[in-house]
C-alpha cells in the first residue's frame, strides 16, 4: 500500500475537521445574546453540557476507528493479517475475504462500543431521557449490529465480485448497486426494518385525523397513514418524521409528542412533515445521494489504482483500504450533506407556516422541543455547519418568524 498525495489530502482534511470539531466541542465560546429571549440561562447551559458528551463520544469513536485502520493499512500489519487469514482458510479466496471482513468488522465494533454504550445508555439515563433497561438496550444494539453485518457482508460479496469481473469499470457497478439500495431501503425500511425496533399503530384519535385531513386538503396532498410509534419504550424525547415511497409513504408521530405537547404544536409538526412530501424532499434527497455516491465511487477507483499494486484480482486486505476511504470520505462530506438537509428543513418550516397560519404555535413548538430535548440552542458556528442536519433552535426560530412575515406580506389586500 502506498500512501500517496491523494490519501494524504483525504487524511489531512478529515484530521483537520476532527481537530476543529474537538476544539469547538470543548471550547464552544459564548452563546448568542438573543438565545436569552427564548431560553433561560439554565436551559442553555444544560443543553451545552448534555451535547458536549454526545459530541465527544462521536468524535472519539470516529478517531478510534480511523486510527486503527490507518495503523493497520500503513504499518504492514495488514499484510500479516491477510496472510494469516489465507493460511487459515487454505487460500480459499471467498473464505479469506469473508473471514477478513468479519475480523475487521468486529474490531471496529469493539472500538466503538464503549462510546456508543455510554452516550446511548448511561448518559441518557443520567439526564432522565432513557426509559430502557440495560438488557433492552443490548437487544436493540445486537439487532442493529446483526442487520449491519448481514447487509455489509452482502455488499462486500457484490463489490468484490464486480471488482474481479469488471476490473476497469467496477466502480460504476458499485455506484449502481448502492444507488439501487438507497431506493430499495427508502421504500422498504418503513415496513420491513422499522417494525423490528418499534411498534407502529394507525392513529384513531378523531382530533388528529381531522387535523391531518384539514392540512392535506390545504396542501392538496393525499396522505396515506399517520402512524403512532411507541417511542416511550425507549425515551422521553418527542419527535416525528416522514418516510417511505409510494405505498409505504407515511408520517410517524412519537407517542411522547401526542402525550406531552398541545394540539396546536402537534399540528405544526404534522404540517412540517406534510411539507416535506409536498416539496418532494425524499426524491430530492435520493437524487443528491445518488450523485454523491457516484462521485465517491469514482474517487475510490482512482485512489485504489494509484495506491495498490495491480493484481489479477484484488486480495481481501484491500477491503480495509476501502473501509478507511468511506469512513474518511463520509466524515469529510458531512458539511455538504447537512447543508442540503438544513435547506430542506427550512423550506418545510416555511410551507408548514403557510398551511397552519399559526406562527406562534410553530415558535412555541421549537422552544419546547429544544428545552425538553436539551438541544444546544445556539451551537458554535463550526459545529452547526459541520454536523447539524437541521437548523439550530435559534436559527429555526428566526426562519419561522421570517416565514410568518413573508406570508403576511404576500397576502392580497382585502
Amino acid at each position: 500500500m502506498r500512501l500517496n498525495s491523494a490519501w494524504l489530502i483525504l487524511v489531512f482534511a478529515a484530521g483537520f475537521l476532527s481537530l476543529l470539531y474537538l476544539w469547538f466541542t470543548l471550547f464552544p465560546g459564548r452563546v448568542l445574546p438573543e438565545a436569552g429571549y427564548y431560553f433561560s440561562a439554565e436551559q442553555i447551559n444544560q443543553g451545552r453540557q448534555y451535547n458536549m458528551i454526545l459530541r465527544l463520544a462521536y468524535i472519539c469513536g470516529f478517531l478510534g476507528q480511523v486510527s486503527f485502520l490507518l495503523w493497520l493499512v500503513f504499518s504492514g500489519r495488514l499484510t500479516d493479517l491477510s496472510r494469516w487469514v489465507q493460511r487459515l482458510t487454505g487460500d480459499n479466496y471467498w473464505g479469506s475475504l469473508l473471514l477478513f471482513f468479519l475480523i475487521i468488522w468486529l474490531s471496529l465494533q469493539l472500538l466503538n462500543i464503549p462510546f456508543t454504550l455510554y452516550s446511548g445508555y448511561f448518559w441518557q439515563h443520567q439526564w432522565g431521557f432513557s426509559t430502557q433497561t440495560l438488557g433492552a438496550w443490548w437487544v436493540d444494539y445486537c439487532k442493529s449490529a446483526g442487520l449491519d453485518l448481514f447487509l455489509s457482508t452482502a455488499g462486500v460479496v457484490l463489490l468484490f465480485g464486480a471488482i474481479n469481473r469488471w476490473p476497469g469499470t467496477w466502480w460504476l457497478a458499485g455506484a449502481a448497486i448502492v444507488s439501487l439500495w438507497l431506493v430499495i431501503q427508502t421504500f422498504f425500511w418503513p415496513v420491513v426494518i422499522a417494525p423490528l425496533f418499534n411498534r407502529f399503530t394507525p392513529s384513531n384519535d378523531p382530533a388528529v385525523l381531522s387535523m391531518v385531513h384539514e392540512l392535506s386538503e390545504k396542501a392538496r396532498l393525499p396522505v396515506g397513514q399517520v402512524l403512532i410509534m411507541d417511542a416511550s419504550r425507549r425515551t422521553t424525547k418527542a419527535n416525528a418524521y416522514f418516510t417511505g415511497l409510494g405505498q409505504t409513504k407515511r408520517i410517524v408521530l412519537y407517542d411522547t409528542l401526542l402525550a406531552d405537547y398541545p394540539p396546536d404544536q402537534v399540528k405544526a409538526v404534522v404540517a412540517h412533515e406534510m411539507a416535506h412530501w409536498s416539496r418532494g424532499h425524499i426524491i430530492r434527497g435520493l437524487a443528491l445521494g445518488v450523485l454523491g455516491n457516484i462521485f465517491f465511487w469514482g474517487l475510490l477507483f482512482v485512489l485504489l489504482r494509484t495506491s495498490v499494486t495491480q493484481f489479477t484480482r484484488y486480495p481481501p486486505h484491500v477491503l480495509a483500504l476501502i473501509l478507511l476511504f468511506f469512513l474518511l470520505a463520509s466524515f469529510a462530506g458531512n458539511p455538504l450533506q447537512n447543508y442540503f438537509s438544513r435547506g430542506m428543513e427550512v423550506e418545510a418550516d416555511h410551507v408548514a407556516v403557510s398551511l397552519t397560519g399559526d406562527v406562534p404555535a410553530a415558535l412555541r413548538l421549537q422552544v419546547d422541543l429544544a428545552a425538553r430535548n436539551l438541544s444546544d440552542v445556539a451551537p458554535p458556528a463550526f459545529i452547526h455547519w459541520f454536523s447539524y442536519s437541521h437548523p439550530s433552535a435559534l436559527n429555526r426560530i428566526k426562519k419561522i418568524k421570517q416565514a410568518g412575515e413573508d406570508s403576511l406580506f404576500s397576502e392580497p389586500s382585502r
